[in-house]
């Protein structure tokens, strides 16, 4: 029986539909040797993703050795003119990601990508992994003047899907999960993302271990 009666379906994008630690993590990287820095590991990285990349300098500025003599929006644009570069280069949907897509539209749900990552890095990755075809609406961090964990950015993605009805968040972090609950809106929790926060101490309505699980969670109003 189906947990969740909706007609539309956000999702976070960084650590929920992909898997993008690895072209993250090289482009942090990048920054900090840029800097004359030590490198960050991927865990560490796994565990900064989701705040936008300003965020994400300087938490790896914290981590190799502090900020104060470096200023995150002033090295912001080497950041993503080598991400651009080299945005799929180990990207990947997490497993079961497509099938699940496809089964959520062949129910009738309206899908968007609500994601605090820039709008013109998020339609490209999308198109580079072949699923923006399934997406009825991209917003980003940039979309709005506000972005997530402020539940105006779901409310306002959500207005862009076609038709009325009520919408489940899909995430991975705090910030999804939080702005939903703001939001008044049920959500969904992937334990395999890149919270630094227990997926099971989030407080979302659901938790799940594959992103195959979520079709038989869902009735399409």
């Amino acid at each position: 029986m189906a947990r969740f009666t909706v007609k539309k379906i956000l999702f976070d994008l960084d650590g929920t539909l992909v898997d993008s630690a690895f072209d993250l993590h090289a482009a942090t990287n990048h920054v900090l040797t840029h800097v004359g820095r030590e490198s960050v590991t991927l865990q560490q990285v796994r565990h900064m993703v989701g705040h936008g990349a300003k965020r994400l300098i300087e938490l790896g500025l914290e981590a190799t050795g502090g900020r104060e003599s470096h200023e995150a929006t002033a090295l912001l644009p080497v950041f993503l003119s080598y991400y651009r570069d080299h945005i799929a280069d180990g990207t990947t949907v997490f497993p079961g990601g497509i099938q699940m897509l496809k089964d959520l539209k062949s129910q009738g749900f309206s899908l968007a990508v609500c994601t605090n990552k820039p709008v013109a890095l998020t339609r490209p990755l999308l198109q580079h992994l072949d699923i923006a075809q399934y997406f009825d609406a991209v917003t980003g961090g940039d979309s709005f003047e506000f972005k997530k964990p402020d539940p105006r950015h779901l409310l306002e993605t959500a207005t862009l899907l076609p038709g009325d009805g009520a919408f489940l968040m899909v995430g991975d972090s705090i910030n999804d999960i939080a702005a939903a609950r703001s939001a008044g809106a049920p959500s969904v929790v992937v334990d395999f993302g890149y919270t630094d926060i227990a997926p099971a101490d989030l407080g979302a309505d659901h938790l799940i271990s594959s992103l195959s699980e979520l079709p038989s969670l869902v009735s399409c109003v």
